[in-house]
């Protein structure tokens, strides 16, 4: 018995711990989803400028057609975003990346009815997704849609009327052949998986969630490939290739947006509206709720940006206060906190990201405040846009794409 357990705790010792599962190959190079290649706002090094304004390193701004808040996406010359005209009339647009060309616009078809919206949300929140020969676009009651490069409609895939009271938000993921996404809404939630070739439904597991907006993520756990969904009142984890959950760990709040972050093990879920934090070993079975929260905040989270773990350290920003805090990833004891501008409810809504050694975070008035990474509250200085900004930026080649309000943006050396 002796023996059984030291191989057993040798095994568990040497065993890959979790983390993300990140683009690969060519894809490596852009920033081809939400979170970018990471999957978590993690940047390269790549002489990317810390100062911008109107007239410093802005390299051209163009006028977007429509009203969205979706990210921008890149692939080698492209840029990809999504809007809507009217809510009925959804797009995905194609833009040059060398000078802000719209090369491109494809319709996707009519949906069934017109969501609700909340005042901050928009019809084309969701962030698209590309493989590099196709864009992947969700659009809520206009469904799922693919396109080629050149905006040609490959498949439309149609799950119905949605029903959440505050519109769409939840962004698609690529996992190798496959787009993955979840519906929390007041009847019949769903994560379901499509075929990225052909649109075919492979499978599709009921939620009992009725309200939500997040993105799934793809990690690897040891020995097994795990698509984490931070939802209502719990975080849960489904089998890629069945959808069948796989484990789950109570504690979340009722309305949760923010997207998991994950290293040194764990998986990082704030819960939403200024309630807890959860930092969660993967890896197990049914509920592990009492096994598996290695740590918790007992509040603070914010409840639309996701978090970003640099380092030995996780970054969070309180959207209803505008506080910034910075934990120990591994125990979750506060290392600081510091107010980012003026106090405002609600007033972030795009998620952080860090390059050579700094933390960016941008808020809904177009500021962005560039923080020094590390274990001491240090303010470098702050970028101003001066229009609303709710979309996450990408950073590509040296250069950060900002979509606003009305405009899509290339700063850069």
């Amino acid at each position: 018995m002796l023996l059984l357990l030291l191989i057993l705790s040798a095994a568990a010792a040497t065993a890959e711990p979790a983390r993300m599962i990140e683009a690969e190959g060519v894809a490596k190079k852009y920033w081809s989803r939400w979170r970018g290649p990471s999957g978590q706002g993690l940047v390269q090094s790549g002489n990317y400028p810390d100062a911008w304004s109107d007239t410093e390193n802005m390299l051209w701004k163009v006028k977007v057609p429509g009203t969205g808040h979706s990210s921008p996406i890149v692939w080698k010359d492209r840029i990809f975003i999504t809007t809507a005209y009217d809510g009925a009339r959804r797009a995905i647009l194609c833009f040059n990346r060398g000078d802000g060309k719209l090369l491109w616009e494809a319709a996707a078809p009519a949906p069934p009815t017109v969501e609700r919206l909340f005042r901050k949300n928009s019809h084309a929140t969701a962030t698209p997704v590309t493989d590099g020969g196709r864009v992947y676009a969700l659009f809520g009651n206009a469904g799922l849609l693919a396109v080629d490069f050149n905006g040609k409609q490959a498949w439309h895939y149609s799950f119905g009327a949605t029903s959440n009271y505050h519109g769409p938000g939840g962004s698609p993921l690529l996992y190798k052949d496959r787009i993955i996404f979840y519906q929390d809404q007041s009847s019949d939630s769903f994560v379901a998986a499509v075929h990225a070739a052909t649109g075919k439904l492979l499978w599709k597991t009921p939620r009992k969630e009725t309200v939500g907006w997040g993105t799934p993520i793809a990690i690897r756990a040891g020995n097994r490939d795990e698509v984490i969904v931070s939802g209502q009142d719990a975080v849960r984890a489904y089998d890629p290739d069945s959808g069948k959950e796989l484990w789950m760990a109570r504690g979340n709040t009722m309305e949760v947006t923010p997207t998991p972050a994950v290293a040194h093990g764990l998986v990082f879920a704030p819960s939403g509206r200024a309630g807890p934090t959860l930092a969660i070993r993967p890896g197990g079975a049914g509920d592990v709720t009492d096994t598996h929260i290695v740590w918790q905040t007992p509040r603070g989270s914010p409840f639309i940006p996701s978090p970003l773990v640099h380092g030995d350290y996780l970054y969070l920003v309180n959207d209803m206060t505008s506080i910034a805090t910075c934990l120990e990833a591994t125990t979750g004891k506060t290392v600081w906190q510091g107010r980012l501008g003026e106090a405002a409810r609600e007033g972030f809504s795009a998620s952080p990201v860090a390059v050579e050694g700094k933390v960016f975070f941008t808020n809904d008035e177009g500021e962005t405040f560039v923080l020094a990474a590390g274990p001491e509250f240090n303010l470098l200085r702050v970028n101003r846009l001066n229009e609303q900004t709710l979309a996450t930026p990408a950073l590509v080649d040296g250069k950060w794409y900002f979509r606003t309000a009305s405009h899509l943006i290339a700063i850069g050396r």
